[in-house]
């Protein structure tokens, strides 16, 4: 295999003609990559076929790969909403003048190059290009084979657009799919700011235990949804088949559901046929299995199971003494992603809001609006789950760092 340090070489000395561009350039940047992508969208659904046809229909990632007319065009909008977001660099953060005469000013500046390790889903390519165009900063794309063909076309269209601009095309750069040029990305710290992975919990922790570039992690996510015993019924039964069915194959979706055992036969009695109608599978302890006994796609839980990611229309559930037995699970099994409890009990709440630990917690919705569109940040990069530089919706704002400008007039230190 080639290597594919001229590529990254690229990108980096690209990457200084993106942060000479002005405000209104990267402004109408991104409004015209928006029309572009719609005016594209039969091109990058032939290529998606070609991706969606080598899969079995049967995966539940097929869901994630697939592109058709109202996904691009949910694509093109977050495009347009990440040009009307304010820039996030050139922000004064602090100033001073010093005893001596000089002046001090913190400022944000964009990381650099940005380097992208993801799996199937190709509206990450756009996402990731528009969040690093807005924010000044090159970037590298390394998709998966499995999107190979969409990601090309997509790639195209970034390039022809950055072009007409006057920027060089190289500021975004999509990297051969093979898995073998990721070693080579890893080593490239003399060029390389950044390497933020999305996709399985396995591609994340491969990419944080190898790089020797830093690595922001966007991790998976194992999410529960906690039923208090003074929840409103009717609301919980809404947000847990929310969280479940509305889109299972993404990182915020349930995974399992905890019911207070005062509450569990009537929740669980509501709670069968709604997930029967979506044929959800579901994975049950042993006092849930017992009121579930009728449910028809029904699972005993073993204790892996409570740590799954299913990304699916699967769901573990267990039955709770109280509040503490629920927090204590999810202090055990979560990944710390996103969290929710349904209750009317406004003290209960609270304690969940304080006590757990993650970059979400819900109090009474549904964990799905973990995302940076959802939260007006515009497209993210991922949910980060880590504590350092950005935790929650890896979007537009965290894409900066810092630089000290010092202005003198001929001071030496004595």
């Amino acid at each position: 295999m080639k290597t594919i340090e001229p590529l990254i070489i690229k990108t980096y000395k690209a990457s200084v003609s993106l942060r000479n561009a002005t405000d209104a350039q990267l402004k109408k940047l991104l409004k015209d990559l928006a029309d572009a992508v719609e005016g594209n969208s039969n091109a990058i659904i032939r290529a998606n076929k070609k991706d969606v046809e080598k899969k079995d229909p049967s995966d539940p990632l097929v869901d994630r790969l697939l592109l058709n007319e109202q996904r691009i065009k949910n694509i093109a909008n977050a495009i347009r909403q990440i040009s009307k977001l304010p820039n996030p660099t050139g922000k004064v953060l602090e100033k001073r003048k010093l005893n001596n005469g000089l002046l001090l000013q913190k400022v944000t500046v964009p990381l650099g190059i940005v380097g992208a390790i993801y799996e199937s889903r190709p509206n990450v390519t756009f996402d990731i290009a528009a969040l690093c165009l807005r924010s000044m900063n090159g970037c590298l794309l390394k998709g998966s084979k499995d999107a190979e063909n969409t990601n090309v076309v997509a790639v195209k269209i970034i390039k022809g657009v950055l072009k007409e601009a006057g920027i060089s095309p190289d500021c975004v750069t999509l990297l051969p799919s093979e898995r073998e040029v990721v070693q080579e990305l890893f080593t490239a710290t003399k060029y390389v700011d950044v390497i933020i992975p999305r996709g399985s919990d396995s591609l994340i922790q491969f990419v944080r235990k190898n790089s020797l570039v830093p690595v922001i992690e966007t991790g998976a996510g194992v999410c529960h949804v906690y039923v208090e015993k003074e929840a409103d019924i009717k609301k919980a039964l809404k947000i847990v088949v929310n969280a479940k069915v509305s889109r299972p194959s993404v990182c915020n979706s349930v995974d399992t559901v905890l019911v207070d055992n005062a509450v569990a036969p009537q929740f669980l009695k509501g709670l069968q046929p709604m997930f029967e109608k979506y044929e959800v599978e579901i994975f049950a302890d042993s006092k849930a299995q017992k009121l579930l006994k009728d449910y028809p796609h029904l699972q005993k839980a073993n204790p892996e199971d409570f740590d799954r990611e299913f990304l699916s229309l699967k769901c573990a559930v267990k039955v709770v003494k109280d509040i503490d037995e629920a927090l204590e699970h999810i202090q055990e099994h979560s990944t710390r992603h996103s969290e929710a409890i349904v209750s009317e009990n406004k003290k209960n709440c609270e304690r969940f809001l304080h006590e757990v630990d993650a970059a979400a917690v819900y109090a009474n919705a549904s964990t799905r609006f973990t995302d940076g569109e959802e939260f007006g940040l515009g497209a993210e990069i991922g949910i980060s789950t880590q504590k350092l530089h950005a935790r929650g919706p890896f979007a537009l704002e965290k894409l900066v760092t810092e630089k000290w400008i010092i202005k003198g007039n001929g001071q030496v230190r004595g």
